[in-house]
């Protein structure tokens, strides 16, 4: 892009400002077609132009951004039937020295001040290319004139809103706030009004999976924070309060406001206190919003993220389910599934090693009795999220395909898409219509992250079979494993008794049995009789109950060749499974030993944590 262009889009508010004063003597323009240079002033000799097509990709080149013909106003006017209200000797002048007649001419002061004080600076156009844009400008519309009218085009938004309205006409509103996944109702209104959002930040200790604790910084107390939705041209009075048990300063930053930090500035906030500021929606779509206190990738990693969506003048298509999905990465010191509260770790943050993965903030978040819901025949929409710090989100719905995609919560949609990315601190607006019941599965496709750092969620649908679409099993338990339910409470229940010293037995073959489905089942299979021939049998193995911490060792760091169970041979492979923590090692042993026709011994986390700490593995392997 040159400087010219560049400058153009950034700071074309102003590229007509002249254009909207009204001069009631009608001009004559265009002026006839004439013999001129080629469309790129190369000084090649005279060909037949036509300077309103050559005008028209300068307008969508340099113009487009701020400005419409017939479109109605975006950042700056409407353009259309400019050349007949204005002298365009006038035009011709304000196009050389814009800076200069914002300042000296009363006409350009005006509407300076009408369109907020945005100077545009000098465009730098020749006067071949003057002479073509208003070619372009001065061709009559098809269906009549523009000029004052507010529209957008299709999708999310075409550009921003009508010129700023009065504030003291607007009607006020108090925001309608809600937590995941749920989406506020649309606004329904047909004009901008002043929305008064009050937000309040916590600091609030939460499950980030099944025993295991976290401390998140929030906004309005869950992770991501309260959805929020606003209509383009809207004036946004926005409350941001810290609880006053915060350990920390706050603030925010809306990646939806136009103005230095989006808000940052004006927002930061110290424990039991609270501030205010003001700004106004300018464009549509679907925004990010997060903290940006330092360091803000620690304030972000500990889940201080939402989104911000600002309807476009004409609404999206109705739909009859709309959901809130956000993907955010966090990093403990301990494990994957390590119990206890676990603590922030900067040094895994730095180096993008995240622990979790997760859709709105936790293991389960999304699954089982909290899996969203539709009907077959409805049309769901999806607000997808990613507040990051770090990883970008590869998003996909397991058994459907996306009818449309708002690319990163922009103004154009594609359609018929697998799978979207979505960026950290980015967005996309997802819509699909379901066409038979069952269980769709949600996940970042980066799989590992899926289903074993904890980013996938569910959507049940209810309602009659159509076999021409598809005839199958609802899910695949075992390949799902232990995310097709919603946590038990068996794992959380082992945790606690450990730490207060009262671990039963009982209580490690539940958890053992939650964990067994979760993580050995796909090969073992769920009643332990294995594959005859490649995976040896759990049950009532005369193997696995001969040496309790051979079998320790095998979880632990795997198993290859040969090997010879209840009489019956077998050679395959075992992957080590050494990324399990001491208890869930324990427990899942404790499970199959009990269990299966087996009346093996009890195992202990201190026991598979003294085979781990004298077992050499590989470099790289899991700690």
């Amino acid at each position: 892009m040159t400087m010219r262009s560049h400058l153009s889009v950034a700071t074309a508010a102003l590229l007509a400002l002249a254009f909207v004063a009204c001069d009631d003597a009608p001009r004559d323009w265009p002026p006839p077609q004439a013999v001129t240079l080629d469309a790129y002033g190369s000084g090649v000799p005279a060909v037949m132009v036509d300077p309103a097509a050559t005008g028209e990709a300068l307008f969508a080149k340099m113009c487009v951004s701020c400005h419409t013909v017939g479109g109605g106003p975006r950042v700056g006017p409407d353009l259309a039937g400019v050349m007949a209200r204005r002298d365009h000797d006038w035009l011709r002048r304000w196009m050389k020295d814009p800076i200069g007649m914002a300042q000296t001419d009363p006409i350009g002061k005006e509407l300076l001040a009408k369109w907020n004080n945005v100077q545009m600076p000098p465009q730098g156009l020749t006067e071949r290319e003057l002479d073509d844009l208003f070619a372009y400008l001065g061709k009559p519309l098809a269906g009549g004139e523009g000029g004052d009218s507010a529209t957008f085009g299709a999708g999310p938004g075409g550009g921003g809103p009508t010129a700023v309205p009065d504030p003291a006409t607007l009607d006020v509103f108090d925001a309608e706030l809600t937590a995941p996944p749920l989406v506020p109702k649309p606004t329904g209104r047909s004009a901008p009004a002043k929305v008064v959002v009050h937000l309040e930040v916590r600091e609030v200790v939460m499950p980030i999976s099944e025993g295991v604790d976290y401390t998140f910084w929030t906004f309005g107390g869950t992770v991501p924070g309260s959805f929020i939705r606003v209509r383009a041209g809207d004036t946004v009075e926005f409350h941001l309060a810290n609880h006053p048990d915060s350990k920390m300063p706050h603030n925010i930053d809306l990646h939806a406001v136009t103005g230095p930090g989006g808000g940052a500035a004006s927002s930061f906030t110290a424990p039991g206190h609270a501030s205010r500021f003001t700004f106004r929606a300018l464009n549509p779509g679907l925004y990010v919003y997060h903290c940006a206190t330092a360091p803000v990738g620690m304030h972000v990693a500990n889940g201080m993220y939402g989104l911000i969506f600002v309807e476009p003048e004409q609404a999206l298509p109705p739909v009859d389910r709309e959901y809130y999905v956000m993907q955010g990465d966090f990093y403990t010191v301990g494990k994957y599934r390590e119990k206890g509260l676990q603590p922030f770790d900067m040094q895994k943050a730095i180096e993008e090693n995240a622990t979790y993965v997760l859709l709105n903030g936790s293991e389960g978040a999304l699954v089982g009795d909290k899996a969203i819901t539709a009907k077959v025949g409805e049309t769901v929409r999806l607000y997808v999220g990613n507040g990051g710090p770090n990883l970008v989100s590869s998003f996909h719905v397991i058994g459907e395909i996306f009818d449309k995609v708002w690319v990163e919560g922009g103004s154009r949609y594609q359609e018929n898409v697998q799978t979207t990315l979505v960026p950290a601190g980015g967005s996309a607006i997802v819509d699909f219509k379901v066409d038979v019941p069952g269980t769709y599965v949600l996940v970042d496709h980066a799989l590992f992250r899926a289903f074993n750092k904890g980013a996938l969620g569910m959507l049940r649908v209810d309602g009659p079979e159509d076999v021409a679409i598809y005839s199958g099993k609802e899910v695949d338990e075992i390949y799902l494993a232990d995310k097709v339910v919603a946590p038990s409470g068996a794992v959380a229940k082992a945790a606690e008794a450990a730490k207060n010293g009262t671990l039963t037995r009982e209580l490690q073959v539940a958890a053992g049995k939650v964990l067994y489905n979760g993580t050995c089942s796909a090969c073992h299979q769920q009643h332990g009789k294995g594959v005859p021939g490649v995976f040896p049998p759990l049950a009532g193995s005369d193997y696995l109950l001969t040496d309790k911490n051979r079998a320790i060792a095998i979880v632990l760091n795997g198993l290859s060749g040969p090997i010879t169970v209840n009489g019956q041979d077998y050679n395959s492979v075992m992957a080590p499974l050494s990324q399990l923590n001491d208890d869930e090692v324990a427990h899942i042993l404790t499970y199959v030993m009990s269990s299966m026709g087996n009346n093996g011994p009890r195992v202990l986390p201190e026991e598979v944590a003294k085979v781990r700490a004298t077992t050499p593995r590989p470099a790289g392997a899991a700690e």
